[in-house]
């Protein structure tokens, strides 16, 4: 049977007939994790899919899916802004069942990506894969971004298609796992010592799901230079253009899909969000991701990037203290960031590759004092 390649559709309602695709989707995810990670944990829940690719003012997100008759047997993920300015789409996901690789359906996947992409005035495309750490023999051939330490096989097989498929490798980002069962004193002890060494006026103002009124436009303020701030090796990642409804949209979007987010914000004494950092629980799960984190350029030096990760664990572990794993993604040449993430116990199992079309010119040094998310989702740190 011959294998069609179209959107996957998009119900009103998860539970009518028309949510057994999404349903299809989220049971491929949770598969291709397993294999790829040796975990479940991050795959997004059918309740998140339906939200990420719902209309938005902001971006278009598209996922396409391979279907072999009613089944489906791959899939490919593509999302761009929604900005007259923007000239780049990203594929954070793209992966065939186990059982149909080598047939060519994840080419026609991504030639389906790519044209949405065209057609859409976005014709710079850039792609993303996964590799456990340590997975692969002793002296097999490595291939490495243009900045950073991490390299993965050159003959890995998301290596042969990125490569084959004209792409080059832009970026590698460190994906680490931090247990934090039973170490909630530990945090509050940590921030206690932390806060007391500190001789700055910089205040922490927590919250969980929606931003406060009076610290909203500071903070799309923070997010925008979240877009572009962080190191981006050779991927042109672009300005995204945030104000107060962004925001409020983006708090909105995460309370439907069934997550919660905490959020600790460094507030300067002009009353300015000067760095945040988000922890976002997943639903059905007992991981937690890790996402933006940003002090912003004016305000470093003074050790916020812990402050306010501190904060931030201590508010998990005051809401829901079960939860054991926070997970994070981090640029291998963020070298500021990984040795905030590394102290506070952060450990690399897995790498996320980047790859763009056409390859961007390496840039200049870039800052170090931000982090973003990868994965899936494409999320951040």
């Amino acid at each position: 049977m011959s294998i069609d390649i179209r959107p996957i559709g998009v119900p009103e309602r998860l539970d009518g007939a028309d949510g057994a695709e999404l349903g299809a989707y989220a049971e491929l995810i949770r598969r291709l994790d397993e294999e790829t990670l040796s975990t479940a944990d991050l795959s997004r829940r059918p309740r998140e899919l339906l939200e990420d690719l719902r209309e938005s003012d902001y971006t278009k997100r598209i996922a396409f899916g391979a279907f072999d008759g009613g089944r489906l047997v791959g899939f490919a993920e593509v999302h761009w802004e929604l900005d007259d300015e923007a000239t780049t789409a990203y594929i954070p996901m793209l992966g065939v069942d186990a059982t149909r690789r080598r047939e060519g359906i994840g080419s026609r996947l991504l030639a389906a990506a790519e044209t949405a992409a065209r057609s859409a005035g976005h014709p710079t495309t850039v792609l993303s894969a996964e590799h456990l750490i340590d997975g692969d023999p002793a002296g097999t051939p490595r291939v490495r971004a243009p900045q950073g330490d991490a390299s993965i096989a050159a003959d890995a097989a998301t290596a042969r298609f990125a490569h084959a498929h004209g792409y080059a490798l832009g970026q590698l980002y460190r994906i680490s796992a931090m247990d934090v069962a039973g170490r909630d004193a530990e945090f509050r002890d940590r921030l206690a010592a932390a806060s007391a060494a500190a001789t700055d006026a910089y205040r922490v103002v927590c919250w969980t799901d929606r931003a406060p009124e009076d610290l909203v436009d500071s903070l799309a303020h923070a997010h925008e230079r979240m877009s572009v701030d962080p190191p981006a090796g050779a991927i042109a990642y672009e300005l995204e253009p945030w104000d107060a409804a962004r925001v409020r949209d983006e708090d909105e979007r995460s309370i439907a899909s069934g997550r919660t987010k905490l959020t600790a914000a460094a507030v300067a004494p002009d009353g300015e969000v000067a760095g945040f950092t988000e922890l976002s629980l997943l639903p059905d799960s007992p991981a937690v991701e890790q996402w933006d984190t940003i002090v912003l350029a004016p305000h470093r030096g003074h050790r916020l990037g812990m402050r306010i990760k501190l904060a931030n664990l201590v508010a998990l572990g005051d809401l829901d203290a079960a939860r054991d794993r926070v997970y994070t993604w981090n640029a291998d040449e963020n070298e500021h960031m990984l040795a905030i993430n590394v102290a506070l116990g952060f450990r690399p199992f897995a790498l996320e590759s980047t790859w763009q079309r056409p390859a961007a010119k390496p840039p200049g040094a870039a800052s170090g004092a931000a982090d973003t998310a990868g994965s899936g989702a494409t999320t951040g740190s």
